[in-house]
């Protein structure tokens, strides 16, 4: 298994969770009759209901409890715990569906039920943790790591990795300026950075007792802009203070993580990837279905060249991809180093009125509909422009650590269209970080909903 493939972990437990679900539902209270009573006769639409309620509320209780919030150092203790835990609260949930969806419910069908559930839930659980641990112990599904400083934690932490080979991790050496080189000791911690990236590090672990506030800010500056992960061993000077941290334990030693990216959960993945398919889909087939071939014979009428134009921009983990728009300038040699300006002489008539309502983004659904973009999030820029604002704007490349989008924060914020200095353009990934720390479907939604009025009502920048 490469290392990339543990992402599909957690969406696929939740989809055998909801096939377990459901096939116990079918089997034990509609073909053997244990929860319904053989003499009462119900519609289709209880049955739908019925259905319906015991899947939401499983997937509303698993986000609370966070059932499916499990990583490579989760003890199995946890495991179990969560699993009892979403059963108990799930079973409360389906005894009240009894005057809910009106069906006759019977204690000994609901006790057999809420035990199998639970029961094939755990097993199915232990097979995977166990099955996994093997798996890594053997050199599979690893994270590439190392330790910045030398000390009794980070030595604590050494042992852990070389110790416990079933949690995957593979030990690349300490960077310390204390400690004379050896064969742990790869050498002093400026070398730190042309070491990740030759050897394509996954994790850097920090002692924060050898480091100091210069050289934490520069490390964690090297890792946003870099897309690797950093976290912190903390010394045994105290509680420390931070913004955005969050402990984890390998086994009994606290390790402090710096960020938590509500993408690297998942579910959370799972659910925006349905939405952008489903999004997508409604607007290819309803939309654009018609749109294309009154545009394409507009656009040609006015000038020549192809209805779309394709252009390599910057996506996900900074890998280039080509996005669609319909046409709006003549054909021309700085489309893919200049953005347009007010007035721009390249502009047709019918691109003029295009861009303004945002219909020339509307081929880009394609572009979400086969993975490489979102609806929602950071607007992919040209490749001319990431190289040149990475080097100007301390974590530029973090806002690519998701699906650049179709619409998104800055974009509804004032931050759409040409930016002129670079403060506009830094001002603009801020609001990206922003909304990468602070993700939801929900605002995803405001998102969205926002950027239709924006585009009935006509935006100033949109040229």
């Amino acid at each position: 298994m490469n290392k990339g493939y543990s992402t599909y972990l957690r969406p696929l437990t939740v989809i055998l969770d909801l096939i377990i679900l459901n096939l116990l539902l079918n089997g034990l209270i509609i073909n053997k009759g244990l929860i319904l009573q053989p003499d009462y006769t119900i519609d289709t639409s209880m049955y739908f209901r019925f259905f319906l309620i015991s899947n939401i509320g499983w997937l509303v209780i698993s986000n609370i409890l966070g059932l499916y919030k499990i990583y490579r150092f989760t003890r199995i203790v946890r495991i179990v715990s969560t699993v009892v835990n979403q059963i108990l609260v799930f079973f409360l949930l389906f005894s009240s569906l009894y005057s809910w969806s009106y069906l006759l419910l019977n204690k000994i069908g609901i006790f057999i039920f809420i035990v199998t559930l639970g029961s094939v839930l755990l097993l199915l659980r232990i097979i995977i943790f166990f099955g996994l641990r093997n798996y890594r112990y053997y050199g599979g599904n690893y994270r590439r790591v190392i330790i910045v400083g030398y000390g009794e934690n980070s030595n604590q932490l050494h042992k852990f990795f070389i110790k416990r080979p079933e949690y995957g991790y593979q030990f690349h050496g300490f960077f310390s300026d204390k400690k004379e080189h050896s064969n742990v000791v790869r050498g002093k911690i400026d070398s730190v950075k042309e070491f990740v990236l030759q050897n394509e590090i996954d994790e850097i672990y920090c002692t924060i007792g050898e480091l100091d506030s210069d050289e934490i800010k520069n490390l964690i500056n090297f890792a946003d802009n870099n897309l690797k992960v950093i976290k912190f061993i903390p010394d045994n000077k105290g509680i420390y203070d931070g913004r955005d941290l969050k402990l984890q334990y390998y086994d009994f030693l606290p390790i402090i993580a710096l960020r938590e990216n509500p993408f690297d959960d998942s579910v959370n993945k799972l659910l925006k990837r349905t939405f952008d398919i489903i999004f997508s889909s409604f607007v290819m087939v309803f939309i654009l279905s018609w749109l294309i071939p009154i545009l394409g014979i507009l656009i040609k009428r006015e000038s020549k060249g192809p209805i779309f134009f394709k252009q390599k921009r910057s996506g996900l983990d900074n890998k280039e991809f080509g996005v669609y728009k319909f046409r709006s300038m003549g054909v021309n040699k700085d489309s893919d180093k200049q953005q347009a300006t007010k007035n721009d002489p390249r502009i047709t008539k019918i691109g003029a009125y295009l861009r303004s309502s945002s219909i020339d983004e509307l081929p880009q659904f394609i572009n979400v509909f086969i993975g490489e973009m979102s609806v929602v999030g950071p607007r992919p820029h040209m490749l001319s422009h990431t190289s040149f604002y990475s080097q100007k704007i301390d974590k530029f490349m973090v806002r690519h650590m998701v699906k650049p989008g179709i619409t998104g924060l800055a974009q509804i914020r004032g931050f759409r269209g040409e930016t002129e200095t670079v403060s506009q353009m830094r001002d603009r990934a801020r609001v990206d970080r922003f909304y990468i720390e602070n993700w939801s479907m929900l605002l995803d939604i405001k998102i969205i909903v926002q950027t239709v009025l924006n585009a009935l009502k006509g935006e100033d920048n949109a040229y």
